[in-house]
C-alpha cells in the first residue's frame, strides 16, 4: 500500500510527539483521535496530544465495568486536558440486555469465545460506531507487550474499521513510558502503582507478580496467543501488510 509505505517512512526515526504532530497535520485534528484505557501510555499520549494545542477526541470506552480507580483516573484528565474533546463510548443497551438475559454476567470466564462475544460488545462495536468518518485512530500499544503485538508498526492499516492506526510508541519499552510520563509529570492511574501492568475490565484484570509478563494479569486464565479483545487483531507485517492492500 502506496500510503502506508509513506506513512512508514514519514514516522521512521521520529519521537512519540513528533509522530503526534505529523498525525495531526496528516489527517487533521478533526479526522483523527486517540482511544484511552486511562494506562501509563494512554495517559502519556494524551498529554503529548495536548500540548499540539489541537482539539483532538479522547475516545473512553466505558465497558460499565471498570475498576473505580478507571473512572476516577477518567474525571481527573477530563479536568487537567480542557481542550481535548473528551467522547465516552458505551455499549447498545438493547444488546447489552439481550446479552446478560441470555449468557449471564459472567461468561467470559468460560472459554475464549464467550468472552470476545463479551468483548465484541462492550468493546469492538462502541469503538468502531466512532470510529465511522475518521481517517486515522491513535492507540498506546507497544511491541512490547504481548507476543500478540510483536510485528507492530507505527504506522498500520486497520482493516476491520477501514483507517489508519497510529502507534507512536510502538518501539518504546515500559521503562522509556514511565521515565517521560515521570519527567512530564504526567497523570497515572493509581491502579499502576499497586501491580496492574495493563488495565481493563475489573473481573477480567488483576495485579502481576514480578517478573511475569507485561499482560499476564489480562485474562489469566487464557492462553498468551488469545490476549486481545477484538480492538487490536494481531498486527500484522509490513511485508503482508502491503500484499493485502494492492
Amino acid at each position: 500500500m502506496e500510503r502506508l509505505d509513506r506513512y512508514l517512512t514519514a514516522t521512521q526515526g521520529k519521537t512519540p510527539g513528533e509522530v503526534l504532530a505529523w498525525a495531526a497535520q496528516e489527517f487533521g485534528p478533526t479526522r483523527l483521535a486517540l482511544a484511552s484505557s486511562t494506562q501509563v501510555e494512554d495517559q502519556l499520549l494524551t498529554h503529548l496530544v495536548s500540548l499540539l494545542g489541537q482539539r483532538i477526541t479522547l475516545l473512553f470506552l466505558d465497558t460499565g465495568r471498570h475498576f473505580q480507580e478507571t473512572y476516577d483516573c477518567w474525571e481527573k484528565t477530563r479536568e487537567a486536558y480542557p481542550g481535548l474533546n473528551f467522547r465516552p463510548l458505551v455499549p447498545d443497551c438493547g444488546e447489552l440486555e439481550q446479552f446478560l438475559f441470555e449468557q449471564g454476567p459472567n461468561s467470559f470466564y468460560h472459554s475464549v469465545e464467550q468472552r470476545k462475544q463479551c468483548c465484541n460488545l462492550r468493546k469492538v462495536k462502541p469503538l468502531s460506531r466512532a470510529l465511522k468518518g475518521l481517517d486515522a485512530w491513535i492507540t498506546g500499544q507497544r511491541a512490547e507487550q504481548s507476543v500478540t503485538r510483536a510485528a507492530l508498526q507505527t504506522v498500520e492499516w486497520d482493516e476491520a474499521n477501514g483507517l489508519f492506526k497510529v502507534n507512536p510508541l510502538a518501539h518504546w519499552s515500559s521503562e522509556q513510558v514511565w521515565a517521560e510520563a515521570n519527567k512530564l509529570r504526567v497523570l497515572v492511574n493509581k491502579l499502576q502503582t499497586q501491580g496492574f501492568l495493563s488495565l481493563g475490565c475489573a473481573p477480567c484484570t488483576r495485579a502481576v507478580a514480578a517478573g511475569e509478563d507485561l499482560r499476564s494479569g489480562r485474562w489469566w486464565w487464557e492462553e498468551p496467543e488469545h490476549k486481545e479483545c477484538g480492538l487490536h487483531n494481531r498486527p500484522l507485517a509490513v511485508a503482508e501488510t502491503r500484499s493485502d492492500q494492492r
